[in-house]
């Protein structure tokens, strides 16, 4: 599948209402020989980078969508026009493109934060990383645990009754803890500036033979954990990996190109707030080379865990981000339908196209290729401090 056949509309990446909302994002700049900070805009892709040379900056100030729109600069291009440029296949590198929208800030995840992923975890862990034994687990733990876990508060009596109960059982997991204990599992999912934007490759190892999307709603954060804006991502998971053990967490999770955000950061303001990203939806489409097609379906109503008690128990007191972080919420996805042989479930290959769309917050495309084939990520943090001092921007 070609790029420009998979890319489609540039215009599709928008929100359902299209620019009503504050949609800011990042650009590289030929010209300028690194990133800026944008407002997307009706009339155009504006440059924020005088007033703020890095989106951090800008969610670190006390009315980011504000400040956005009062101080928006040059126009670097037309929204379908730098749209249009970012897929990787068909970039003309002497013209702007669009990157991810996070900078500075940290990139972390939540898992395990919706019933049926967590239970998808249990199988994982027991099973291995072995898909032929995952067939036989589902149907096991789904008798042992039941249904009731979507339910059940995290850290509440009901859950710690539960916790004994299926520890009396023999059923209990670390991925149960997480899922229904008092804390949530929170990861670096990859280094700062190392995400992908719409239009870019997505990466999983080429050893692995278990694998899948994981889309999810993310939270951006100001520096004092305030919830300021949201965005898409897709948090890829090598399942046979993490599925081996735990402490692999970090090689199932954080390769090369394994991180994709975007398209834009939608801040917070008197149209569109946390209550808009506890009632999202968010939809999930598989396109395989072979024709192959999957579809999923996440609600934002149905994670066990609160948006707000989320970013609280990554911010604060017992730890700080004074350039902010972004904040992936977990996925109800369970990608438990077989692609080839009967009993192993989804996996990817190379080709697919994954997107992951939400109509306030547009659509993120992606390409799976191998991490090790994917373009090295090579402008760092100081790179960009470089770029932005020769810019007179700090």
């Amino acid at each position: 599948m070609a790029v420009h056949e998979w890319f489609g509309d540039p215009a599709d990446a928008l929100p359902d209402d299209r620019f009503a909302g504050t949609l800011v994002g990042r650009a590289w700049i030929p010209d300028a020989g690194g990133p800026s900070p944008v407002l997307i805009a009706e009339d155009g892709v504006l440059d924020l980078s005088r007033d703020f040379p890095t989106v951090s900056d800008l969610l670190a100030s006390p009315d980011p969508a504000g400040a956005a729109r009062s101080v928006a600069g040059a126009r670097i291009g037309g929204v379908e026009e730098l749209l249009a440029n970012t897929p990787v296949h068909l970039r003309d590198r002497r013209r702007p493109s669009l990157l991810a929208p996070a900078d500075l800030q940290v990139l972390k995840a939540a898992g395990v934060t919706f019933a049926e992923s967590m239970v998808e975890r249990v199988i994982e862990e027991r099973a291995r990383g072995d898909a032929d034994a995952a067939l036989a687990l589902r149907a096991t733990i789904a008798r042992e645990i039941g249904t009731e876990l979507s339910s059940i508060r995290p850290g509440s009596d009901h859950a710690s009754a539960l916790k004994r109960l299926l520890i009396d059982q023999g059923a209990w997991s670390q991925y149960l803890e997480v899922g229904i204990g008092p804390d949530a599992e929170i990861f670096t999912k990859a280094p700062v500036l190392a995400a992908v934007g719409t239009g870019m490759d997505v990466g999983v190892l080429r050893a692995s033979e278990w694998n899948n999307p994981e889309p999810e709603v993310v939270l951006a954060l100001a520096p004092d954990g305030t919830p300021v804006g949201a965005t898409l991502g897709n948090d890829v998971n090598l399942r046979d990996v993490e599925g081996r053990s735990a402490l692999l967490l970090p090689k199932a999770k954080d390769n090369n190109a394994s991180c994709a955000l975007g398209p834009f950061i939608r801040i917070f303001d008197d149209g569109f707030t946390l209550d808009d990203v506890r009632g999202a939806a968010v939809d999930l489409l598989v396109l395989g080379e072979d024709g192959y097609r999957l579809s999923g379906h996440s609600d934002m109503t149905r994670i066990s865990r609160d948006p707000a008690d989320l970013a609280a128990q990554l911010v604060g007191d017992h730890h700080q981000y004074p350039d902010g972080a972004v904040l992936m919420l977990g996925t109800l996805f369970a990608p438990v339908d077989d692609r080839d042989v009967p009993g192993r479930g989804f996996t990817h290959r190379p080709g697919d196209v994954v997107t992951i769309s939400s109509p306030r917050l547009g659509t993120l495309r992606n390409r799976v290729r191998a991490s090790e084939d994917c373009p090295p990520w090579a402008f760092g943090i100081g790179a960009l401090m470089r770029n932005l001092a020769s810019r007179r921007l700090i």
